[in-house]
């Protein structure tokens, strides 16, 4: 039993449907309609069943199972803010602040060079496992208005946001009387619209004012790994993907695109 309504199979179906029309597909030369489309491709996203079985299930061979699914998730990821998109929205909405966090989505071993040698590329030190890095952006409640797109899990998060643009737009962004950033001690040397934790001095202690105002931005902050964690706990394809892992950025933003039509919200 799917956990989505049919309003969102209908939804899917729909987006299916277009991109088969801007394919050009000829009527009656694919073995399953939009609608049963749909439902294998959000059968994946919210449990994470294995391609092999969705196969199975709807009498399609693996690769043909694979190629349904890849349409699926480009189809949602279409509709999938921009990061200009979203800060537009959050400025409109009023939003004093917003919360940027990476999240690593993982992988299978997938052993290739990194820039450190002895290093696979997408090794995370951090959480010591492979998977991706991805930036998430969300409003002061903790709703995720923006993915980015993936970067190895050898990157750090700074260095994540600097190749994705975010510290500019995010800077412009507060310039033009808009929301601040608040992040943690990830995104040290950020620009100064960015606000994080104090960092404990080496042979030293924080001051009361600096420890008093860590407390206060990490119960601030603690939702911007609310938004995450909404986002894996809805979509079990999120928490292990299997995929190609540059595709990791088009899984989040379709699972993203998904999340704002179940809530219908986006900001």
């Amino acid at each position: 039993m799917l956990t989505f309504d049919r309003e969102t199979v209908w939804y899917v179906s729909r987006l299916l449907a277009a991109d088969r029309r801007h394919r050009r597909t000829r009527r009656a030369t694919r073995l399953l309609t939009p609608f049963r489309q749909a439902v294998m491709v959000l059968r994946w996203f919210v449990d994470g069943t294995r391609i092999a079985q969705l196969a199975r299930d709807n009498g399609l061979s693996k690769r043909t199972g694979y190629r349904y699914l890849h349409e699926g998730i480009d189809a949602l990821k279409a509709q999938a803010p921009t990061l200009e998109r979203a800060l537009a929205a959050a400025k409109r909405a009023g939003h004093g602040h917003l919360l940027l966090d990476g999240t690593l989505i993982e992988i299978d071993a997938c052993h290739v060079p990194g820039p450190t040698k002895g290093v696979d590329l997408w090794w995370s030190g951090k959480h010591k496992r492979h998977g991706g890095n991805i930036q998430v952006l969300s409003a002061p409640d903790g709703f995720p208005i923006w993915t980015s797109p993936v970067r190895p899990g050898c990157e750090h998060d700074m260095s994540a946001a600097r190749t994705h643009g975010l510290l500019d737009a995010l800077e412009a962004a507060a310039r033009d009387s808009g929301p601040i950033t608040i992040t943690d001690t990830g995104y040290e040397a950020a620009p100064t619209c960015f606000r994080m934790p104090h960092k404990k001095p080496k042979g030293g202690e924080l001051t009361i004012d600096q420890q008093q105002f860590n407390k206060a931005i990490g119960a601030v902050r603690a939702l911007a790994e609310k938004a995450n964690a909404d986002l894996k706990t809805r979509f079990k394809a999120l928490r292990h993907v299997s995929l190609d892992p540059w595709r990791i950025g088009a899984v989040a933003a379709a699972a993203l695109a998904l999340f704002h039509f179940e809530k219908n919200r986006t900001a």
